[in-house]
């Protein structure tokens, strides 16, 4: 099968539209916070994520990371430090992962996998850099005590990965689908052969829901039964422990009954 290459000119259009959309996605939930009182609800993932699968690793990566900047900088009214330390390289490296996987060959199966990796990579740089460097560091906002800061963001990286994966996960496919049917000249054959013809795959699909899912069912009990909880509220201050506990629990469980769901259908 030839190899696409894709026109100099169009990457640079791409990497300027994911990251306008991106901009105005993530600044449309801006102002909806996580329990910890700081990061956002954020379901744009889903325009990079698009953008990594169509273009490759760079129109995402830095799609997102100006992305990121334009939104969190509009919103507090500055050139946003917390952005530039955290959110931009964490956006930026998860989402060249995400297309370098897809690039070397696109099937369902690497999507699946790619979104897996990109948004837990992403998410751990972007939570740890904001907590340890900006918070602790830059800001001096919180007392640097590594146990708590370590805590909330063990905490945030599990708030935005089980917010996000399902956006990608349920979002994307038939957006690539319809872009690939649509629009056959801007994608590779590859992508365009793969999506086309091929489904998701149940199997990894069900897996990538419910084990996530039993992972954070398992943070809700440490956070209820171990000093974990303690240290997450000591350091958070705006979060309750009950309302950590639910973001666990709740969360938890509709990713693995998502993936429990989509497994027994399959079988019917």
């Amino acid at each position: 099968m030839t190899r696409h290459k894709t026109p100099l000119s169009l990457l640079v259009v791409a990497t300027a539209i994911c990251a306008a959309l991106y901009a105005v996605g993530s600044y449309a939930t801006a102002y909806i916070p996580s329990p910890f009182g700081f990061g956002q609800f954020r379901p744009a993932v889903i325009v990079p994520a698009l953008f990594g699968a169509l273009f490759g690793p760079f129109p995402a990566a830095i799609g997102a990371a100006l992305g990121t900047l334009i939104a969190d900088s509009t919103k507090h009214g500055y050139l946003y430090p917390g952005s530039f330390l955290a959110s931009v390289p964490g956006n930026f490296v998860g989402f060249f992962i995400f297309g370098y996987i897809l690039k070397k060959k696109f099937t369902w199966t690497r999507f699946i996998s790619a979104s897996v990796i990109t948004l837990a990579v992403a998410n751990a740089m972007v939570a740890f850099l904001y907590m340890f460097i900006f918070k602790a560091l830059y800001a001096q906002a919180l007392p640097f005590v590594a146990d708590a800061l370590t805590a909330v963001a063990v905490g945030l990286t599990v708030y935005w990965f089980v917010t996000m994966l399902p956006f990608v996960l349920l979002v994307v496919p038939p957006l690539i689908r319809a872009i690939a049917n649509a629009l056959p000249s801007v994608v590779s054959d590859d992508l365009r052969s793969n999506s086309l013809k091929s489904e998701l795959p149940n199997t990894s699909f069900s897996l990538a829901m419910i084990i996530p899912g039993a992972i954070m069912v398992l943070m809700g009990l440490l956070t209820t039964f171990t000093p974990l909880g303690d240290y997450t509220v000591g350091a958070s201050q705006l979060a309750g422990k009950l309302l950590i506990e639910l973001l666990y629990y709740i969360g938890g469980a509709t990713l693995a009954a998502v993936g429990v769901f989509a497994l027994l259908r399959r079988k019917k």
